[in-house]
Order: structure tokens, then sequence, then C-alpha cells
């Protein structure tokens, strides 16, 4: 049986290093900015995946995370501070959901669709984020496509409600074992202090 471009496609992504121009694309990625704004996606057959088309309303953005936790702020106060204090601290999101989220900061008037991983080097990540304009007319008439225009999805990647939000948040996996993880962790938590307040 015949096989078409999007096998081939999924097939050379499986080893990207190998790939001739990896080492030339990440030297110039390098140098550009944090977000860039992309003509076409670069792993075509995994935006067809997640819900991309070639179509008015859709934008494409390369994003670039830095690796490795984040710091603490400084304490505004003055006098002597534990070094201890701005040591690094690792964030409980994954580096997919921060890259969607600065996108989303960037630019108020798109949502984020989904996003995928494109490349890494030992500094840095870059994911390609699919974002969609919901007052676009091509986007309220797709069928597929129009639920995002509903104001409850506003802001989706600062809620957690993208597929790498859920992801961080414990949301793929159901029943039991994962009775902690709904509706959120913070709500559990809560839960369980009003609980034992009421038992005091």
């Amino acid at each position: 049986m015949a096989k078409g471009l999007y096998h081939y496609l999924r097939e050379a992504w499986k080893n990207p290093r190998e790939l001739d121009l990896w080492r030339q694309r990440l030297i110039e990625w390098r140098k550009t900015d944090a977000v860039v704004k992309v003509d076409k996606p670069l792993r075509l057959d995994r935006a067809r995946t997640l819900g991309y088309k070639a179509k008015k309303g859709f934008v494409i953005f390369r994003v670039r995370v830095k690796r490795g936790g984040r710091k603490r702020p400084r304490p505004t106060k003055k006098g002597r501070r534990s070094k201890r204090q701005t040591l690094r601290k690792i964030l409980s999101m994954n580096y997919r959901w921060v890259a969607e989220q600065r996108v989303a900061r960037k630019y108020k008037q798109l949502e984020v669709l989904n996003s995928y991983w494109v490349a890494q080097d030992g500094r840095y990540y870059w994911y390609e984020v699919i974002l969609v304009n919901p007052e676009a007319p091509e986007i309220k008439n797709d069928k597929h496509l129009a639920w995002i225009a509903n104001r409850k999805h506003k802001g989706r990647a600062f809620r957690g409600l993208t597929s790498a939000g859920k992801k961080s948040r414990g949301l793929r996996k159901k029943g039991k074992g994962a009775e902690k993880a709904r509706p959120s962790r913070r709500a559990q938590s809560r839960e369980r202090e009003f609980k034992k307040s009421r038992a005091n």
C-alpha cells in the first residue's frame, strides 16, 4: 500500500537530529527573538493532527523557552537575607505550557489552540504554538472550530485548558488514584482545609 506525505514526515521527526538542517537551524534560531511568527508549521503532520488548517484565522508562532529552574525573586526589604532564598526553584508547570502562556500574553486577541515541540539544545526549548483568531469569520463558520469563539474558552492557556496545561495539572489520568486532581489541586487542598476547620 502506498504511503503518503504525512507518513514520511512522521518518520523523519522520530530522529530529528539526523536531519541535515538540524544544526544550522538551531544556530539561526538562537539569534532570533524569543517569539517569532512563522509562515508555515515546521511539523505539518503534527500541526494538522492538533487542529491546524491552512486558512485565515490561524497563526503559528515559534517560542523559545530557557531550560533549567527559575529563581525566587529577591526580598524587597533591606537587611541581610540568606543566599539560599534565591536558589533555583522548579516550576510545577511544564515548558510547553510556559511557552503557550508567553505567546498568549503577547497576543491577547488570539487564543491558543495547541502546541508541539520542534527543537531543543543544552540551553533552550523551542515550541510551535497554534493560535486562532476567534473573531475571524472563517473560524466562526467552521463547525469544528466555532467552539473557540465562545467566551467561556477565553484565556485557555492561562487557565490550564490546553493539552499541555491539562497534562501539567495531572488531568490525563482518570478514576482510581486521580481523585485529588479534580477539579484542581488547589480546590482539593482548600476543601481539606475547610473540613479540618469544621472538625475543630
